[in-house]
């Protein structure tokens, strides 16, 4: 099992997919980092020698991955909420951002549903 950048890779997928399991990297960085780490896609992490791995751990140090960038994109959420823009907003009361119906859906930012009793008469 190969580990990059702190992660456990899988040693049974090919390289552009097991690149994937690292936060930061997506499909086409992975193609990219393989590239120039003169890496063939196709094989399998089982089958890369050592001075392969040192040129895709070479490659992958120079982006900003794994707790590096989930930090930095908590400081981003907690700026938009500072300033109180639109986005900080709903940040800060848990809703959706971008525009969606709450009266029906939304449940997976809403979270359970909370019933509210019937006023009595």
């Amino acid at each position: 099992m190969a580990r990059i950048a702190g992660i456990d890779i899988p040693k049974n997928k090919r390289g552009v997919i097991a690149l994937t399991y690292i936060f930061g990297i997506g499909s086409s960085r992975a193609q990219e980092v393989l590239a120039n780490a003169k890496v063939d896609e196709s094989i399998k992490v089982q089958d890369w020698t050592d001075d392969q791995i040192a040129a895709i751990r070479e490659q992958v140090g120079s982006y900003t991955i794994e707790g590096e960038l989930r930090s930095e994109v908590q400081l981003n959420i907690k700026r938009l909420m500072d300033i109180g823009c639109q986005r900080g907003i709903r940040h800060r009361l848990g809703l959706p951002l971008r525009g969606q119906r709450t009266k029906n859906n939304s449940r997976t930012r809403k979270g359970k549903r909370k019933t509210v009793a019937n006023k009595k008469k």
